[in-house]
Parts: structure tokens; sequence; C-alpha cells
């Protein structure tokens, strides 16, 4: 009597697509003090003409930068990534603010949060 054999393909030829997973921003440590991965250094002689300063010595010689900082650039979808965190901080800043407020509010007198700014340059309001 014979067994029915499956032949199975080994875990690892099976793979994924291999789709880019989109960056996400998160703020760096204090203690990082190396060029963090997905920035590129700028180098003075890529724009040739023009005077910038420049690190003279060491590990980031010809670098566009002065003292301790160095000039670098970052990649479009790293900073849409970052101001998008910057924006979701914003929001659950505002929200945890009107949750506040709203909180100490007594039904007897509610507390009406219409934001509504007005600019008038000097004298009165005459109609």
């Amino acid at each position: 009597m014979e067994k029915n054999k499956t032949i199975k393909t080994p875990r690892a030829s099976q793979t994924r697509s291999t789709e880019k997973r989109p960056t996400t921003w998160t703020p760096p440590s204090s203690l990082d003090g190396k060029i963090r991965s997905g920035w590129e250094l700028v180098r003075a002689d890529e724009y040739p003409g023009s005077i910038y300063p420049e690190v003279k010595d060491g590990k980031y010689a010809g670098v566009i930068g002065v003292g301790g900082l160095v000039l670098a650039r970052i990649p479009e979808e790293v900073a849409k990534s970052r101001e998008a965190y910057f924006r979701k901080q914003i929001e659950a800043r505002e929200e945890a603010i009107n949750n506040d407020l709203y909180k100490d509010q007594h039904p007897s007198m509610p507390i009406n949060n219409e934001r509504q700014t007005r600019v008038t340059f000097g004298g009165t309001n005459k109609k």
C-alpha cells in the first residue's frame, strides 16, 4: 500500500512580493551623534562658484557645514512622513485641550468654543 506523498516546497523558497513599506519618521534620539540613514551630506564642490562655509578637516572634510553642524538632504518621502507625524501630534494636543475644557463644563453654563479672529485698525467701529 502506497502512501500519498505530497511534495512540499521549502518555506524559504516561498517569497512575498517585495514591496517597500512607506518610511515613517520618528524623532531622533538625543544621543544619536552620527548621520542617520536616509540623509545625504551636501558637499561644497557640488555647487561650484558659490561660497559656502565648509568643514576643513576630519571625517566630514569638504561638506557644507559650520562647527559641529553639517548640511544634509532628506528624501521627500521621509520629509512628508515627518510633516504628517507633527500634524498628528498637533491634532492630538488640540483634541486633548478641547476635551479638558469640556470636562469642566456645567450643564447650566455650557462652554461655547467657537474661535474667531478679527483684525481692526484703530478707531471705533462706526456703522
